[in-house]
């Protein structure tokens, strides 16, 4: 046989790249499997029935929504819970995730502290908060112990009638109860990397804001993306807290599909809504994408 001739495989025993890609088939049969049955069979079975009646494909019921009275507001006010929550729970949930990587005495119970809101249910977390907000409530007697109001006066801070502050108890009390979300994803994104290039960057000098601006955030990229992702699709989804503490008084999207499929009895409507939800979701999640790149993308 020749130098430059090939050593050919015995016929019928496979290569071992085809049998790892076999493998690594079976090992995420299962997974895939349970994504069809019950996350994209639903989706799509939900939009069809959102575009779709009896006689066939219509626009109808997607007009029904966007002409509905609380669309608007409801659109509006999601929008405002995500841009005022994500902002603040990023920030918080670094900060947070900063400090417990940083090992100081305590680190430990601090993160225990932190991760507490994770137990925690929404309609749990709702509840308690309106114990706060409430006009009887510990916020409006702490504030007349320290002499903040008069006493026997009164803050309605659940009141309809002041729709921007019923809003803010809701981002208040959504920043407190899934901010450890993000907290335990940015922790765990930090403990992954090296000190080395912490104590290098040390050895030449870098201030604590160079190493995080240049070291610390971009290797926490992956992280990050992650985090946002999860966090806004699950934000865009805010319910239960909604209704502990406003009685429906703030309208968001989820909440019109809960209203329409329950109360009012039109599946398609609240259909048409679950379905702008997932589309604006996705349409956020790929921003991310594109605008939050991880090193292995940029290359």
């Amino acid at each position: 046989m020749g130098p430059g001739a090939r050593r050919s495989r015995p016929q019928g025993r496979p290569s071992p790249m085809s049998r790892n890609n076999r493998i690594a088939l079976m090992l995420l049969a299962p997974s895939a499997l349970f994504l069809v049955i019950f996350f994209a069979w639903p989706m799509v079975q939900a939009i069809l029935l959102a575009v779709r009646d009896d006689d066939g494909f219509t626009l109808s019921y997607l007009n029904r929504m966007v002409d509905d009275r609380n669309f608007g507001p409801a659109l509006r006010n999601t929008a405002a819970i995500i841009i005022l929550v994500i902002p603040l729970q990023f920030i918080l949930a670094l900060i947070m995730a900063l400090v417990v990587s940083a090992k100081l005495r305590g680190s430990q119970t601090l993160l225990y502290i932190f991760a507490v809101p994770i137990a925690v249910s929404d309609l749990a977390a709702g509840i308690v908060w309106f114990s706060i907000f409430n006009e009887s409530g510990f916020l409006n007697t702490f504030l007349a112990n320290v002499g903040a109001v008069a006493a026997g006066e009164r803050v309605f801070w659940l009141s309809s009638a002041s729709e921007w502050r019923l809003l803010g108890t809701v981002v208040v009390a959504e920043v407190w109860r899934a901010t450890s979300i993000v907290f335990v994803i940015l922790l765990a994104g930090l403990q992954s990397i090296p000190e080395d290039y912490d104590e290098a960057a040390q050895v030449f000098g870098a201030s604590f804001w160079d190493r995080l601006w240049r070291v610390k955030l971009p290797l926490l990229r992956p992280s990050i993306q992650v985090a946002l992702i999860l966090r806004t699709i699950l934000a865009f989804q805010i319910f239960a807290v909604v209704i502990a503490l406003t009685g429906g008084a703030t309208r968001v999207l989820s909440l019109e599909a809960f209203t329409w499929y329950r109360r009012l009895q039109n599946e398609h409507v609240a259909a048409a809504y679950a379905a702008l939800i997932l589309v604006i979701s996705m349409v956020v999640a790929w921003i991310y994408l594109r605008t939050i790149r991880t090193q292995e993308r940029q290359q």
